[in-house]
């Protein structure tokens, strides 16, 4: 019983001896073989090299110089003066979602199930909500089909995006905003991370940046996605969503007499 008294002879005491030094030496052999893992761990987890980064196409200059227009989207983007803030949020929600679900067709043959097992964009996976809120992880298809899905019902019920005249938006209106705009950033952020590719295969490039940098440009100017949410593609945002520079004056027309500068005869011009 606990706390009872219970006498050891010699020989126990030998055999607890032994026993206590076999136990040490093993306690030492097990202390030195977990440092050796952990300071193994500190530069290589589990005895392997961390595996490296992968490179983003998407931010190399020879593909984002290729745009389609180029002006300032800022100015795009800004509400006009005789125009209802939600009217405006409205009308150019409604166009993103049209714009990035036109996008997306254009690569969806390659994004099935077995290339794109889960919704993926850098290094976030993307699961699904439903209305009870029960989290369910599903494939990039899938996962795009339930937001066009969503984003079309919602878009296209009068209650929430109100076309008659008169007809008030609904108090929730700019929540429902948000969220539209949240799914189509997850959207774009897939179609960057997995199918830049095949974007570019298809010449599209050009369209699919000027697209991003005005959805991000016009989200930014409302506030309708919060920056922790679209930080994983802030690399490409700053490069795409900067302002465009000035276009340089021409150069004042050369006098005939002028003689013409040394380095004029050295010019060569490849076309």
């Amino acid at each position: 019983m606990v706390g009872d008294y219970c006498p050891i002879s010699g020989e126990n005491t030998d055999m607890h001896s032994q026993r206590n030094a076999k136990s040490g030496l093993s306690c030492k052999m097990v202390l030195q073989a977990v440092g050796k893992v952990l300071r193994k761990s500190k530069t290589k987890p589990n005895g392997k090299k961390p595996p490296a980064e992968e490179k983003k196409q998407y931010l190399e200059a020879e593909f984002t110089k290729v745009r389609v227009v180029d002006f300032d989207l800022k100015e795009l983007v800004l509400l006009p003066r005789e125009i209802d803030l939600n009217e405006w949020l409205a009308s150019n929600t409604t166009t993103f979602f049209n714009l990035i679900n036109l996008q997306y067709s254009t690569i969806s043959e390659f994004c099935t199930g077995d290339t794109c097992q889960a919704m993926t964009a850098c290094n976030t996976i993307y699961y699904w909500y439903d209305e009870r809120g029960k989290k369910t992880k599903c494939t990039a298809p899938q996962y795009v089909d339930f937001v066009m899905s969503l984003v079309q019902k919602l878009v296209t019920e009068e209650e929430n995006f109100p076309t008659k005249y008169g007809k008030e938006f609904p108090n929730s209106f700019d929540s429902l905003v948000k969220k539209i705009c949240r799914y189509l950033f997850h959207v774009l952020a897939h179609l960057y991370w997995a199918h830049f590719k095949e974007t570019v295969a298809l010449d599209l490039q050009g369209h699919l940046n000027t697209l991003y940098a005005h959805f991000i440009v016009f989200v930014r100017e409302f506030n309708l996605v919060e920056p922790k949410e679209t930080c994983i593609m802030d690399d490409l945002s700053e490069i795409l969503c900067a302002p465009v520079p000035p276009t340089p004056a021409p150069a004042a027309p050369s006098s005939p007499n002028s003689a013409p500068s040394p380095s004029s005869h050295n010019h060569v011009t490849e076309r």
